[in-house]
């Protein structure tokens, strides 16, 4: 039989607590500042969170530490490229990295000022992804490039320079040119609707994309000591060649530790999780996870930094 009478009790005075009255977030009202909204933010989980990421880049940005921003092409896609690109002449992103995709839908902006195709209903016909302009435009520049020693990114963005697109403005890979960021593109073949026209060399791409992870290996050395990588919105392949460039710029005798990584993105994913969040950071740094739209998350993430500095 269980006695009540023997429970021992204490005082919650005394007692820990995880959240204080301190850390509630301040209610809302009309006409604030984004300054005073965001240190109005509950200073609790992701909250929390947030403003260590702000924090660590703003940290990175005064040091001349490399803030590496790897992207998914769905961050363009949902009209981010101007956030993007104000960082970027901010000094704030000091390398850019992108998957085959990115670059295609960059490009169709910069030449038409619209992308992204109905899939789905061009499956039905063969017709997906046969679009001219962009496959010839993408595939003759990497071509060119290559064959002068360019890697991808910069390949793409020189050939868009020259040929003074309407809408270059809009383009991450063009501003990452005028800017001299360093602008890399990683392809998986068969991966890109590019790939399906006679224009595509694969000898090229690889060729070009290689000299891009070349590029990052070195970029990553000056993560030590406080820099900052964020992926946002690549699933597979932006994480595994962060990973392995991580591993070779060790490897060849560069010590890189105790920086910040930060994973954006809409679902919880592996990769970024292993290979962004967790694994780099074990001997030294700090990574995060944060979830929520892109469309929100990074304009307000940017936002807090430029307040900041």
């Amino acid at each position: 039989m269980i006695e009540l009478k023997r429970l021992k009790t204490y005082s919650i005075r005394v007692r820990g607590s995880k959240v204080r009255s301190a850390d509630f977030a301040q209610p809302p009202c009309k006409g604030r500042s984004f300054r005073d909204f965001f240190t109005g933010l509950p200073d609790i989980l992701k909250a929390k969170e947030l403003r260590q990421v702000v924090k660590a880049v703003v940290y990175a940005q005064r040091h001349k530490k490399s803030v590496i921003f790897m992207m998914g092409a769905h961050v363009i896609k949902c009209g981010l490229s101007p956030v993007v690109i104000e960082l970027m002449r901010k000094r704030v992103i000091t390398t850019v990295c992108l998957n085959g995709a990115g670059v295609i839908h960059d490009f169709e902006f910069a030449f038409l000022g619209k992308t992204s195709e109905d899939v789905g209903e061009n499956l039905k016909t063969g017709k997906f992804g046969m679009g001219r302009e962009t496959a010839d435009f993408i595939n003759k520049a990497v071509r060119l490039g290559a064959a002068e020693g360019k890697g991808f990114g910069w390949a793409v963005a020189e050939q868009m320079d020259k040929a003074n697109l309407k809408h270059n403005s809009l383009s991450v890979l063009w501003n990452a040119f005028r800017l001299k960021v360093p602008v890399l593109v990683f392809v998986a073949v068969g991966t890109d609707i590019i790939h399906q026209h006679p224009s595509f060399d694969v000898a090229s791409a690889a060729e070009a994309s290689l000299r891009d992870f070349y590029t990052l290996v070195e970029e990553l050395s000056n993560l030590n000591q406080g820099g900052v990588v964020i992926n946002c919105g690549s699933a597979v392949i932006l994480p595994e060649v962060f990973l392995k460039a991580l591993n070779l710029s060790r490897n060849l005798g560069n010590k890189v530790k105790d920086f910040t990584t930060l994973a954006l993105d809409m679902l919880y994913q592996y990769r970024p999780s292993r290979n962004v969040v967790e694994r780099p950071v074990m001997s030294g740094g700090k990574g995060f996870y944060i979830l929520g739209h892109h469309e929100i998350l990074l304009p307000l993430l940017a936002q807090a930094i430029i307040e900041e500095l």
